[in-house]
């Protein structure tokens, strides 16, 4: 029922009529009323539905905002189908199959209105309706906060969505709204959704925050135009194209995203202008897929917290930049496949911790008038059939200028590097290129280095004030024609560095070394501790993992063999020789390290070693960057696992396929002399992928034979996985209710098992998403029971990767 009265003041002429009236209920007003006609409702609740079908105004008193509250028990509150002035009301709605506030025709303008809702839409405009939107807010746990479907239409200033169930603000069905200094936040969903053909948003000095998906999610052939906008903290990506997605971004910024700041794919195309994006955790840019397409013009990249490259374009798309600058990042640009292209005009390339430009898998970059300075590697092209062109580039304060590899061919003209630590440009491993009027000066190695009888050409090439030399060339090296050296007279024209080198040079060769991307950073070895448990205990640890049941017969089998021969020498007997060191292969996650460590406890327990502690240690931690360095880092790793294991983690990262003079091959000789130095002192464990540990043992003839035998991980099967939930459960006094087993070996089959599926360490991440899930359920209960409080149900497993 009503409460209150609802003045109507009439402005027909007639004099028939009553100038003003008073109405029991909003229904019977709005009846009355005419076009032209002002509705001023008293303050109180109003259950009822109302439909505004005339020219009115409605509106709440003055100087009383939220004290006219539109509540009815289910349906549309508020439905406009008329070019309406409604202001000054508290709307509120309670069926999640219908919105709150709901514009069908017309074009009213809606000013002061404030929605609280649990409905399918705060707001809802469809149709032909054109509505004029100010300073309205919409809170909506429920659902959508601003729908814009079929057709529809209007202006929306200054408008806020502080709550949403789903989307900030879905367009889609063809509608097209403008967005003027609003904001959109705290929403389950993208902040900013256009989806469909013919769909559109044009979006002026808005705001997109605190928003559990993407910021701005434009697809299906909607396009959109975003203008002094900011797009920030959100748990996904900033800005995601897909599916022939267009969007114009112009004096945008996009920071502190956790994702990708700005994803494409499938034909999208963004258009970047005088936009900043910084602070992202993985790509700035990430350009998928062939006919996807970034243009960006005076934009600005920077600042990454991950450890992704900033530009990221692959699978035959294209990126496009002018003016630009990417600066204080991990890598700067990596460009890779065959029809992925970048074009990078007048821009600067700046403080990039490893690789500035890197094109790999046959695709090309071409960089003109470009300054790359502060990298550890300029530009590095990585194999057959990637190339491009660099022309009029300055490479300043590098490791290596340029890198070319593995039969890339890239053409550099007219670029100028200046005092890199090694060399200014390097080629190897049948890498190819062609040099022509390029400069290096101030190297802290070689000018130009090629080796491995690399087939490069050299063209009026020019170097000066080179620490090792101006050029050093194997034999059958490039073809070299006018270039000139401040050491000498440079190499005669049409000749062959072997057939008739003039320039004199240091005989030691400096090898690749710039960072290579994605390491892992240093693991700080574990403390050295004396063994307390006995071999038996240790056993017991062993056997209560899940899974792994060859494992353990190998472990066991081994220390069988350790316990008897030992024995064997105490009552005066030979004991067999039994070497310890282990190769452990298998797929991240699978217990590799945890083994390793029990292992070292029960050679501990057994005497064999005095401490039995882990050092866990990766190619970064063994491989240095100078000659001399990396048996230094490989002895000082030795030596903190002296009386325990030394556990190599991804071992095959010391000997990469495109190597070329690679020092992980040096960490690889130290360690097999040390190895068989101090055969008693350290056991050495090697892990990673089957294929490639198997390549990593035959690089060295005495890698081989230094291990005892290879022990594989097979991946973990559903069963297994849901084990390891159950005892995390267990531990953490959860339990998991009827249906939740099931439920969770049908997650776990399902499961896609690519690369980034990790095993062991998958299952822990899904009962940690089951406990947030959890938590999110029962802290909406007042006073939860313990049932409530423990058991997991199959609603609280997480959606599937």
């Amino acid at each position: 029922m009503a409460q209150g009265t609802v003045q109507v003041t009439h402005t027909g002429t007639s004099r028939w009529r009553r100038r003003t009236g008073e109405y029991a209920s909003l229904a019977a007003a709005l009846e009355a009323a005419g076009d032209g006609d002002v509705l001023t409702v008293a303050p109180g609740t109003y259950r009822e539905n109302l439909v505004v079908q005339r020219a009115v105004t409605l509106r709440g008193p003055e100087g009383s905002p939220g004290s006219v509250r539109i509540a009815p028990v289910d349906g549309v509150a508020l439905t406009v189908r008329s070019s309406a002035t409604v202001q000054d009301l508290h709307v509120e709605g309670q069926d999640s199959a219908a919105p709150a506030l709901l514009v069908e025709e017309g074009a009213p303008e809606i000013t002061d209105v404030r929605v609280v809702t649990r409905s399918a839409a705060g707001i809802e405009v469809r149709g032909g309706a054109r509505p004029t939107v100010r300073r309205c807010t919409v809170d909506n746990a429920g659902g959508v906060g601003i729908a814009v479907l079929d057709g529809g239409g209007g202006v929306f200033e200054e408008c806020e969505v502080v709550a949403a169930g789903q989307a900030g603000v879905a367009v889609r069905g063809g509608a097209h709204p403008r967005l003027e200094r609003c904001r959109v936040h705290h929403a389950s969903g993208s902040g900013l959704s256009v989806t469909g053909e013919h769909s559109g948003l044009e979006a002026v000095g808005c705001e997109v925050y605190e928003v559990k998906g993407s910021g701005v999610q434009i697809t299906g052939r909607a396009s959109a135009h975003l203008t002094d906008c900011d797009v920030h903290r959100t748990t996904a990506d900033g800005v995601t194209l897909d599916t022939d997605a267009v969007l114009t971004l112009a004096d945008c910024r996009i920071h502190d995203i956790p994702e990708n700041a700005i994803d494409l794919r499938s034909r999208s195309v963004l258009t970047l202008t005088r936009s900043t994006v910084r602070r992202f955790g993985r790509n700035g840019l990430s350009v998928w897929d062939p006919g996807t397409r970034v243009d960006a013009n005076q934009c600005e990249i920077h600042d990454s917290t991950g450890d992704y490259p900033a530009v990221w374009v692959s699978d035959g798309a294209t990126a496009v930049l002018e003016a630009c600058r990417v600066h204080d990042v991990p890598d700067a640009l990596f460009v890779l496949d065959r029809g992925s292209r970048v074009d990078v005009v007048d821009s600067d390339l700046s403080q990039v911790r490893n690789t500035a430009v890197s094109v790999s898998d046959g695709a090309t970059a071409q960089l003109d008038d470009c300054r790359i300075r502060e990298a550890a590697t300029g530009a590095w092209f990585r194999d057959h059939g990637s190339g491009g062109t660099l022309a009029n580039c300055t490479v300043d304060a590098t490791q290596t200028g340029v890198i070319v590899t593995k039969g890339a061919d890239p053409t550099i003209e007219r670029c100028t590097v200046t005092s890199p630590a090694e060399a200014g440009f390097y080629v190897s491993a049948g890498g190819r290129g062609s040099f022509h009027g390029c400069r290096v000066s101030g190297s802290g190695g070689y000018g130009f280095h090629v080796i491995d009888g690399c087939r490069t050409t050299l063209k009026k090439c020019r170097t000066e004030r080179c620490a090792r030399g101006g050029y050093e060339f194997a034999e059958d090296g490039p073809l070299v024609e006018e270039c000139t050296s401040d050491e000498s007279g440079g190499v005669r024209p049409g000749s062959t560095a072997a057939a008739e080198p003039v320039v004199q040079t240091a005989t030691q060769t400096v090898g690749l070394l710039s960072a290579v991307p994605d390491q892992r950073t240093v693991t700080a070895p574990h403390e050295a501790t004396e063994p307390s448990r006995t071999s038996k205990a240790v056993l017991g640890e062993l056997d209560a993992l899940v899974g792994l049941e060859s494992v353990k017969r190998e472990v066991r089998a081994l220390t069988d063999m350790i316990e008897v021969g030992r024995r064997r020498q105490e009552a005066g007997l030979k004991a067999a020789s039994v070497r310890r060191h282990l190769v452990f292969t298998g797929s991240p996650g699978t217990g590799k390290t945890t083994v390793a460590r029990l292992y070292g406890e029960i050679l501990a327990s057994l005497g064999v070693l005095d401490k039995g502690h882990l050092v866990e240690v990766s190619r970064v931690d063994l491989v240095g960057e100078h000659i001399g360095s990396t048996a230094i880092r490989t002895q000082e790793a030795f030596q903190r696992a002296h009386g325990g294991v030394l556990f190599i983690d991804e071992a095959y990262a010391l000997s990469p396929e495109d190597s070329g003079r690679d020092f992980g091959r040096e960490a690889i000789d130290t360690l097999v002399k040390l190895m068989e130095d101090q055969r008693d002192a350290v056991v050495v464990i090697v892990a990673g992928y089957t294929a490639e540990m198997e390549r990593f043992l035959s690089v060295n003839p005495g890698v081989a034979s230094r291990f005892s035998r290879t022990i594989t991980f097979s991946d973990y099967l559903p069963e297994e996985l849901l084990r390891i939930v159950e005892q995390q459960a267990d531990e953490h006094e959860y339990r998991l209710a009827a249906g939740t087993p099931e439920a969770l070996l049908k997650y776990f089959t399902a499961i896609p098992k690519g690369p980034a599926f990790g095993n062991g360490r998958t299952a822990r991440q899904t009962f940690e998403s089951m406990v947030e899930r959890h938590a999110g359920r029962v802290a909406q209960v007042d006073e939860p029971d313990k049932d409530a409080l423990t058991l997991l149900y199959p609603e609280d497993l997480p959606e599937l990767p």
